[in-house]
C-alpha cells in the first residue's frame, strides 16, 4: 500500500507544472547595455523583469543578458528557438532571416506619427502579424516595440540635403533586403555590417554612413565617426519581441497573463524613454551640439518619398509575390484605419 501511495504522489508532482514546486528561469537577451534610463531596449527589459518577478510572486525569475553577451541577433534567436535562451528583443532585420515577409513594416514614409505607428502594432494588425510570425517562423511574439523611433541618415563625407547628395556614398544597413533597396534607389551602395561591428567600421571608413534613430544614434556615439545628420523620418523599423513558444506554452494561464501584461507595460516605457530622449538634451539636443544637422523642408521630402516609396513597394511585390501583396494591402488599410480614428 505504501509503495501505491508514493508511486502515485511522484505521478501527481509529475504531473505539475515545475513552476508550482520551483522558481522559473527566463532569460531575456537584448543587443545594448544594460542602462535604463539611456537605453530602450535596457528600459524595457528592466521594466519587464520587475513586473514579473513581483506579479509572479516570484515564480518566475527573469535573467537580463544585454550587450549581446549571448552572440549575435541572429545566434541569439537561434538560441530562443531551441530554448536555450527564452526570449529576445530583436530587431527587424535580425527576424527577416526567419520571416522575410517583416520586410512590409519597413516601408519609407509609412507612417505620419508615432501615435498612429503604435496604433497600428498595438491593434488588429499587429495581432494577425504576430500570428504570422509564429506560423512560419515559430516564435511567439509579445508585441512589437520601440527601437528607438524614425530613422535619420548620417555620414561622414558631405550633408544630405536632397537624394541626389547620397550617390556614391557607402551606407550600412540592417540585413533587411528592403533597407538595401532604399539605398540602392537614392543612389548609394547599401552594406549589411553587424551593429557590435558598426562603430568600429564608420571609424575605419569601411562604409560612410549608416541610419538609425537619434537616440540609437547618440546611444552608441555615432556622433564621434560621423559629421552629418539628415532627419528625413525616412523608416519606422519596430523591434519583433519574441519568446520561445514551447517554454510560453508551457506556463499556467495566469503566469501567461503576467508575461503578456508586463511585455505590454515594458513596450509603454521602452515608447516614453524614446520620446524622452529624442526631446531633451540626451537626444537631439545633444546630437546638434555633436554633427551638423538638416531637417529637410518639405518640399526636398516629397523627393525623397517620390523616389523610395514606388522602389520599396515594387521590390516588395518582387520578392515576397502574392504573399507580399496581401501584407502591403493589410498594413496600408491598418495605417489608413489608425489615422481616421485618431482623427488624422
Amino acid at each position: 500500500m505504501k509503495n501505491v501511495v508514493a508511486a502515485l504522489f511522484i505521478i501527481t508532482i509529475l504531473s505539475f507544472p515545475f513552476s508550482a514546486f520551483g522558481e522559473i528561469t527566463l532569460k531575456l537577451a537584448h543587443l545594448n547595455p544594460q542602462a535604463p534610463f539611456e537605453v530602450v531596449s535596457a528600459a524595457m527589459s528592466a521594466v519587464f523583469k520587475s513586473e514579473v518577478e513581483s506579479k509572479s510572486d516570484g515564480q518566475i525569475k527573469v535573467e537580463i543578458y544585454p550587450d549581446g553577451v549571448t552572440g549575435k541577433e541572429i545566434e541569439t534567436l537561434i538560441q530562443v528557438k531551441s530554448g536555450q535562451v527564452q526570449s529576445s528583443i530583436s530587431t527587424s532585420g535580425a527576424i527577416a532571416q526567419f520571416y522575410p515577409l517583416i520586410d512590409v513594416t519597413n516601408i519609407p514614409f509609412a507612417f505620419s506619427s508615432y501615435n498612429v505607428a503604435y496604433h497600428v502594432y498595438d491593434g488588429q494588425f499587429g495581432k494577425e502579424l504576430a500570428a504570422d510570425i509564429e506560423e512560419k517562423a515559430g516564435f511567439h511574439v509579445l508585441g512589437f516595440a520601440e527601437s528607438g523611433g524614425f530613422f535619420a541618415i548620417t555620414n561622414s563625407k558631405r550633408p544630405i540635403r536632397s537624394p541626389g547628395d547620397l550617390k556614391g556614398l557607402k551606407v550600412r544597413t540592417m540585413a533587411i533586403p528592403l533597407h538595401q533597396e532604399i539605398i540602392r534607389a537614392l543612389g548609394a551602395t547599401p552594406v549589411t555590417i553587424a551593429w557590435s561591428e558598426l562603430y568600429a567600421s564608420l571609424l575605419a571608413g569601411v562604409v560612410d554612413g549608416q541610419m538609425n534613430p537619434v537616440s540609437i544614434i547618440v546611444m552608441d556615439r555615432l556622433y564621434e565617426v560621423q559629421r552629418y545628420a539628415t532627419l528625413c523620418n525616412l523608416i519606422y523599423s519596430p523591434y519583433v519581441w519574441v519568446i520561445n513558444m514551447e517554454f510560453y506554452n508551457s506556463l499556467s494561464k495566469e503566469l501567461r497573463i503576467v508575461v503578456d501584461d508586463a511585455a505590454r507595460t515594458a513596450i509603454v516605457a521602452g515608447r516614453g524613454l524614446s520620446r524622452i530622449i529624442d526631446s531633451t538634451e540626451r537626444g537631439l539636443p545633444m546630437l546638434s551640439g555633436k554633427m551638423q544637422v538638416y531637417v529637410p523642408s518639405g518640399a526636398v521630402m516629397k523627393q525623397f518619398k517620390d523616389i523610395v516609396v514606388p522602389a520599396a513597394q515594387k521590390f516588395l511585390l518582387t520578392q515576397n509575390k502574392e504573399e507580399g501583396s496581401i501584407w502591403m494591402t493589410k498594413f496600408v488599410a491598418a495605417i489608413d484605419k489608425a489615422e481616421k480614428e485618431l482623427g488624422y
